[in-house]
C-alpha cells in the first residue's frame, strides 16, 4: 500500500477522532482542503473506510436521519486511537512530506502541546536542512544556466524562508504561556503579596 493511501487512512483516524462522521462528511473534509492535500475519490475513501473496520479501528453505526433516509456514521476505537497515535509518533523519526506534515497540522486536536510543539520543532529542522542544501546551490543551475532549474531553485528558497518564518512565528507564540495563564499567576503572586503583608 502507497504513502499517501496510509497517511490517508490515518487521516481519517484523526477526523473521527474529533467527531463520528458519515463517509460523505469525510469526503466533504477531504475537499475543504483538497488544494492542499489532494483529496482522495469516492472509489479509493471507502475501501479505506472498510479497511479501517476489518482492522478493528473503527465502528459503523446506521443513522436514521430526519428526511427518513440511512447514513452510516463511522467513530473510531482504541485501537483506532492507537493506530493514530503510531502514526503521529513514526512520523517523528523520519522526514516527513509537505502533504503528511499538513495533514497532522490539520487534526491537531488529537496532539498533546508538547507533542505539537516537538511536531513543529522536527518540521523546522527539516526544513533548516533543506534550506542549508538549497544555498548550497550557488549561480545558475545546470551547465547552461537553465531559465527552467533556476526559477525552481529561487521558487524552493522562497517557499523555505516563508515556511521558516512561519514555524518560528508558531513556535514563540505557542512556547509562551497564554495569557489568560499569565493572568492567573499575577493573581496568586498579587493575593501571596497581600496575605505576606497582614499582620499575624
Amino acid at each position: 500500500m502507497g504513502d499517501d493511501a496510509m497517511n490517508y487512512r490515518h487521516f481519517v483516524l484523526g477526523l473521527l477522532a474529533q467527531q463520528p462522521m458519515s463517509g460523505y462528511d469525510i469526503k466533504r473534509c477531504f475537499e475543504s482542503f483538497g488544494w492542499l492535500i489532494h483529496s482522495p475519490s469516492f472509489g479509493s475513501l471507502y475501501p479505506a473506510l472498510h479497511a479501517l473496520l476489518e482492522d478493528g479501528c473503527l465502528t459503523m453505526q446506521v443513522v436514521e436521519g430526519e428526511s427518513g433516509l440511512s447514513r452510516k456514521v463511522y467513530s473510531i476505537t482504541e485501537i483506532g486511537r492507537q493506530a493514530l497515535e503510531k502514526w503521529i509518533d513514526e512520523s517523528m523519526e523520519t522526514d516527513i512530506s509537505l502533504k503528511t506534515f499538513l495533514m497532522h497540522l490539520m487534526v491537531a486536536d488529537n496532539l498533546s502541546p508538547d507533542t505539537l510543539l516537538a511536531h513543529l520543532k522536527h518540521r523546522r529542522s527539516q526544513v533548516a536542512d533543506y534550506q542549508t542544501d538549497l544555498t548550497q546551490v550557488d549561480g545558475p543551475v545546470g551547465s547552461n544556466g537553465d531559465l527552467g532549474e533556476q526559477l525552481a531553485l529561487e521558487y524552493g528558497r522562497a517557499l523555505a524562508a516563508a515556511e521558516m518564518a512561519w514555524l518560528d512565528r508558531k513556535l514563540n507564540q505557542l512556547s509562551r504561556p497564554s495569557y489568560e495563564s499569565q493572568i492567573v499567576e499575577e493573581l496568586v503572586r498579587s493575593k501571596l503579596s497581600v496575605e505576606q503583608a497582614e499582620p499575624v
